[in-house]
């Protein structure tokens, strides 16, 4: 979502003068009030006088943004979180060709996100999607990669701690490889996705 100003806030009997920021799942205030609440958390959202109104964690919440700015913070705070095909770029219009698993079926919120937009057609594809859970894997990726006219992948991996190949193994060998990431995304509580360009 992306924005930031500085503003007047209530927070419960405390006011002050602080750096507001509407982020994709939270709003966090900086400054002398700190706070941080989870957008899916926050009641009675509604504008009233130029401030953002709302309740969190017990507290009634009032940020003065002006009545221009406050409509814009409430419109986003409202509008429906994207699809995960949204924001892996997947429809009908734009196919992704998928690779792997090679074994068990696909993480169901990955299957669901590629059912419109999958294609078997390798010319067709605007993107590669690769479901990785060993490094040996990455490797024949970017060689099938390497064949296609698309010039981006999405590398679906496990996430966590213990996750192999862990992030920076991936992001090494990809970068390794000439690729550039520009976006990531929780695909599910188990598997992470991150968009690598080729160069």
């Amino acid at each position: 979502m992306g924005r930031e100003a500085s503003c007047t806030a209530r927070v419960g009997g405390e006011t002050a003068e602080l750096t507001a920021l509407l982020e994709s799942t939270t709003i966090v205030l900086r400054g002398a009030i700190r706070r941080k609440w989870a957008i899916a958390a926050l009641q009675g959202l509604r504008v009233v006088g130029g401030e953002l109104l709302f309740d969190a964690d017990g507290e009634a919440v009032a940020l003065a943004l002006g009545e221009k700015e406050a409509g814009k913070w409430l419109a986003k705070l409202q509008a429906p979180p994207p699809t995960l095909a949204a924001k892996l770029g997947v429809s009908a219009e734009n196919p992704a060709l998928l690779i792997g698993p090679t074994v068990g079926p696909l993480d169901p919120a990955l299957a669901e996100a590629l059912a419109q937009g999958l294609t078997g057609n390798v010319k067709a594809a605007r993107m590669l999607v690769a479901v990785i859970s060993k490094p040996g894997e990455l490797e024949r990726m970017a060689e099938f990669h390497a064949a296609m006219i698309c010039k981006t992948v999405w590398v679906v991996h496990p996430k966590g701690p213990g996750a192999f190949p862990s992030d920076g193994e991936v992001r090494a060998a990809m970068r390794g490889w000439g690729y550039v990431d520009n976006k990531s995304c929780a695909v599910s509580e188990r598997l992470t996705a991150t968009r690598y360009v080729r160069r």
